[in-house]
């Protein structure tokens, strides 16, 4: 349903206009663009953790989650002159101006916009060069589920402890896990994605039978993906309490790490973690408080590549070839030829 004149809400002293306020964008739920507008207010102080000051693309749904979307990766027209943008430099070596977040009135401003989901990148727009974030994505594939990729997490925790580091976990809205190492910014994207690999085929290592660091998919099997080319320039991941495109209207939720194996993505939600927000805040928000290093982890990917002869893996099918890449093409194609 669409109609209704607009409201304007107050957002920590802005005023953000909300048009057609009564239009169905989850209809399962029935909830409305106000219902997504004000979910947003409601938890702004912890969305706008994990996007303030970052180049972030937006996921546009204008007729809801039934209808068609974009990824909004330049700054639209008409964006207020109070909203900060940053160059940022794609994998084919163009360039945009990305919107960054510096308060809350942003995050409503873009739900008006039809956005949903928000992606920022892993770095600030003060050095859009050097991430200072590490984020890995456990992406269960057909036959493993969120339980799985929980289990993964678990020993994933493990793993960052022994080289120093602290890792901050959520639901990904889906069937996955996001787990975040907050990083002083000073390697480059193609190091912290070799960490980010390094992980992986660590994890891969300890179990065998459950986890997998291959790109190609019919490698993968009934096992968790450790999506190393998310820390792949241009590569993001859904914010903590963005807002999924699933009909029961999902939300990727920062989780205690004691919360995780108790947890169930459909438990949280735009109704849900609103009073859950109330209650506890955004139970990330000392990972601002920390920052670690990447030495540890590639001093480990040091000693993979010299005692097993292992190197780089393939980059995403966008990206230009790397020096040191291996070959892009499916296994089982090459085996035809």
């Amino acid at each position: 349903m669409a109609g209704g004149g607009a409201v304007e809400l107050d957002v920590a002293g802005r005023t953000v206009r909300v048009s057609n306020p009564d239009k169905t964008y989850y209809p399962e739920r029935g909830f409305t663009k106000l219902d997504v507008a004000q979910y947003y207010l409601a938890v702004a102080d912890g969305v706008l953790r994990g996007l303030r000051d970052r180049p972030t693309t937006m996921q546009r749904f204008p007729d809801g989650v039934e209808g068609e979307f974009f990824y909004q990766k330049r700054a639209p027209k008409g964006l207020p002159d109070w909203l900060p943008t940053a160059r940022i430099a794609f994998p084919s070596g163009r360039f945009a101006d990305e919107m960054c977040p510096t308060e809350p009135a942003a995050v409503v401003w873009a739900a008006n916009l039809g956005c949903l989901t928000f992606h920022p990148w892993p770095v600030r727009r003060a050095d859009t060069e050097h991430p200072d974030e590490l984020r890995i994505d456990l992406d269960p594939q057909p036959g493993t589920d969120f339980a799985d990729a929980v289990r993964v997490a678990h020993v994933l925790r493990e793993l960052l402890a022994e080289h120093g580091l602290r890792g901050w976990p959520k639901t990904s809205g889906g069937r996955g896990v996001h787990v975040y190492v907050p990083l002083r910014p000073r390697w480059t994207f193609t190091e912290v994605r070799r960490a980010a690999i390094t992980v992986a085929r660590e994890l891969e290592r300890r179990m065998p039978d459950r986890v997998t660091s291959a790109w190609w998919k019919e490698e993968r099997g009934e096992k968790v993906f450790v999506d190393y080319n998310q820390m792949a320039r241009d590569r993001t991941i859904a914010s903590a309490y963005s807002l999924r495109a699933r009909p029961r209207a999902t939300v990727s939720t920062p989780l205690h790490w004691d919360e995780l194996s108790d947890a169930a993505p459909e438990d949280f939600d735009l109704r849900t973690v609103p009073p859950r927000f109330a209650e506890l805040g955004d139970v990330h928000a000392d990972m601002a408080d920390h920052a670690f290093g990447l030495e540890s982890v590639l001093e480990l990917a040091d000693r993979q590549e010299v005692d097993a002869g292992l190197g780089d893996m393939p980059y995403p099918p966008d990206h230009p070839k790397m020096p040191g890449e291996p070959s892009r093409v499916q296994p089982s194609r090459a085996r035809k030829k």
